[in-house]
């Protein structure tokens, strides 16, 4: 397209030509197999996406050492030519639709878990990985030229299972971040202290890989260019370093952070698109080599200016990527209105795998790995379907039907569909949710079959008017609030100063102005803190109190390691072991230590959670029973939970529709 015509020119890196400037980044799946084996489920994730269009597809990152240089329960494994085979039939696949491919190479060091390994993992010192986890054991200097080896061999198996390029991880906290960064490496030979000591053995592995690759294929380094924390390597540091390794890279792949700071890897939906642009282009002015830029980078505008600015070369996209495998082409065809949007929460692509151990998933797309596929199954008869709720997961249920030609019906109460996550999306961190309630009415509005009617309750005799086959129950959920004294009596009140986040949310333009205003938060979950940051990003005066040990046990772990940091530099108060007695108009009685305490507040908010709502879900049973209309129930309005349990929840409606036997 003429408008984004910089996103796709061609790019020559050596004997490597990406047909466009969008680069998928390597990101773990755990869909790999025990052995480390490709799987064709796996293989299929990676197709989708270079059917999508994207120029170069960068594979996840490859154990080179295993197991010692193991990270995830189930990691590729390219330490061993018996891996091959299977990279090369991805590798095929990849090309099959003009992609490039590329493939990490990695050892995770005080990454990887003794539980995992059967062994103490090791590094360049003893520093662990991130707080709480193992401490690592120095690797004495034969092991490093050892490893060397095997970084050296990995990439002699890249480039005979035709990759194009190979990338060589030096960022994150695995090994060699481990090796260059001052905060891990506390050596006192010459692999530690000095610049170009830390750089030594990095430099090592990356002559073992231009010796096996050869001096026409290109060679990426994935570098954390600040490490985002005290003690580590800042910007110019890292300049500083890539002075002794700059020569035998080919492209920088540019990212943040280590272990302590890694909700800068993975940044939230809080952070601006394209956040790293400064940092990637003063790499690419110093050295005068391809840059790729990476950092919630997904609206095509934003790719484009970057590329026209000069900041980077590739645009790196990577949960974008996993949300809508057909971005390019979307873009290229100009549907951008199409584009299903990553709100970057990181439960399905990030905790999913990294806490749950499960291969990844996704928010926005409950299945990233046959995509729309289900949609060239079509009902045999007339069907339809009714969904009570408009909310992300009625949306989702409605659209899915529409799509395998179900007439749908969404009858939404208020006046705007979207339901809660609408309604949150007024905090500004987290506006990204009105993403995904924008994108899906566009869904809904570019089918015909999809009948939208708001201001419309499920009465009776709309019902009987629009005669469904399967009725989906979609209400959602709603604060809430236990029997505590005084909690009804003041909460949400007119005049009055304590809130839920229902009614906080819907009055959030008169706490515009709260700077040093004492401001008490009941609840330190993920509502709760939604609401903490919120008043501390105003200057408020911010307590929190929580009857658990600590805040945030319901977060995704990058959000926890966020927050945490979050509270420690914003000051807020945290409270724990204290429980909620009694609502006052501005004091909270609780119960810490066994000590009865008033805390006084200007603004308080009681966030203990949400709840389903529970009302007219008989009556619309009741219809079903006496009508022959099945009925599913789905979403918060089943139980309150992640916004992921209500999409993937909505896609099954297929599996109703085929049990059916309508298809």
């Amino acid at each position: 397209m003429e408008k984004y015509s910089n996103i796709f020119k061609e790019i020559l890196i050596k004997g490597m030509c990406a047909k466009n400037r969008i680069a998928m980044m390597p990101m773990g799946t755990n869909m790999a197999e025990p052995d480390g084996s490709i799987n064709e489920r796996h293989i299929r994730y990676y197709e989708q996406r270079a059917k999508g269009g994207a120029g170069l597809i960068f594979v996840e990152n490859v154990c080179v050492d295993f197991p010692l240089g193991m990270n995830g329960p189930t990691q590729l494994r390219f330490d061993h030519d018996q891996f091959v085979p299977g990279m090369s039939r991805l590798v095929s696949l990849i090309h099959k639709y003009g992609a490039c491919a590329a493939i990490q190479i990695n050892h995770a060091g005080a990454g990887a878990m003794p539980s995992r390994i059967g062994m103490q993992c090791a590094s360049s010192s003893n520093i662990p990985f991130r707080a709480g986890t193992a401490t690592p054991r120095p690797l004495e200097k034969d092991e490093l030229f050892f490893i060397m080896e095997k970084y050296g061999q990995s990439a002699r198996r890249a480039v005979i299972a035709g990759f194009d390029c190979v990338e060589v991880h030096c960022g994150h906290t695995y090994l060699i971040n481990q090796f260059l960064s001052p905060y891990y490496n506390r050596r006192t030979d010459e692999y530690g202290g000095s610049p170009e000591n830390r750089a030594r053995f990095p430099r090592m592995i990356l002559d073992s890989v231009r010796e096996a690759v050869g001096p026409d294929f290109p060679i990426s380094m994935r570098l954390s260019v600040d490490d985002m924390i005290e003690g580590g390597n800042r910007q110019e540091d890292v300049l500083q370093l890539l002075e002794y390794l700059n020569d035998l890279v080919d492209i920088y792949d540019v990212s943040v952070c280590v272990g302590n700071s890694l909700f800068y890897m993975l940044s939230g939906m809080h952070f601006e698109d394209g956040w790293r642009a400064d940092m990637t282009k003063k790499v690419r002015e110093k050295f005068q080599k391809p840059v790729i830029v990476q950092g919630n980078i997904q609206k095509p505008a934003v790719a484009e200016r970057l590329l026209s600015e000069g900041v980077a070369d590739l645009i790196g996209m990577g949960r974008a990527l996993i949300a809508d495998p057909q971005w390019v082409n979307k873009v290229q065809k100009g549907c951008t209105e199409e584009i299903r949007p990553c709100i970057y929460c990181n439960i399905g692509c990030s905790h999913s795998r990294n806490v749950g151990m499960k291969p990844i998933r996704c928010t926005v797309n409950p299945d990233i790995i046959e995509e729309n596929e289900y949609q060239s199954h079509q009902v045999k008869q007339l069907t339809n379907v009714v969904v009570v709720g408009g909310g992300t997961a009625g949306l989702e249920a409605a659209c899915t039907a529409a799509e395998v030609g179900c007439n749908a019906f969404v009858l939404e109460k208020t006046a705007r569909t979207g339901g809660l996550a609408r309604l949150v999306s007024r905090l500004p961190a987290k506006r990204r949710l009105a993403d995904l309630s924008d994108w899906l009415e566009i869904r809904a509005d570019h089918l015909k079959n999809v009948h939208i009617l708001t201001n419309q309750k499920a009465t009776p005799d709309i019902l009987k008017a629009l005669k469904p086959h399967i009725l989906v129950n979609a209400t959602g959920s709603t604060s809430l609030l236990p029997k505590i004294p005084g909690l009804l009596e003041h909460i949400d009140k007119k005049e009055g100063h304590v809130y839920s986040i229902i009614g906080l949310l819907n009055r959030l333009e008169q706490f515009q102005n709260c700077e040093a205003q004492e401001v008490v938060v009941v609840g330190g979950g993920a509502v709760g803190l939604d609401v903490v940051e919120y008043f501390a990003l105003k200057g408020a005066k911010t307590m929190v109190i929580e009857m658990m040990p600590a805040v945030g046990r319901d977060l995704d772990f990058v959000t926890k390691v966020y927050m945490d940091d979050f509270i420690k530099k914003h000051a807020v108060t945290v409270m724990t072991h204290t429980k909620l007695l009694e609502v006052q108009d501005q004091c909270f009685i609780v119960e810490s230590q066994g000590m009865r305490k008033s805390v006084p507040f200007q603004i308080g908010a009681v966030c203990l959670g949400m709840t389903s709502v529970g009302k007219g879900i008989e009556e619309l049973k009741d219809y079903c029973a006496e009508n022959d209309v099945v009925f599913l129930n789905i979403g918060d309005s089943k139980r309150a939970r992640k916004l992921i349990d209500g999409a993937e929840e909505a896609r099954d409606i297929l599996l109703t529709i085929s049990s059916m036997n309508l298809f």
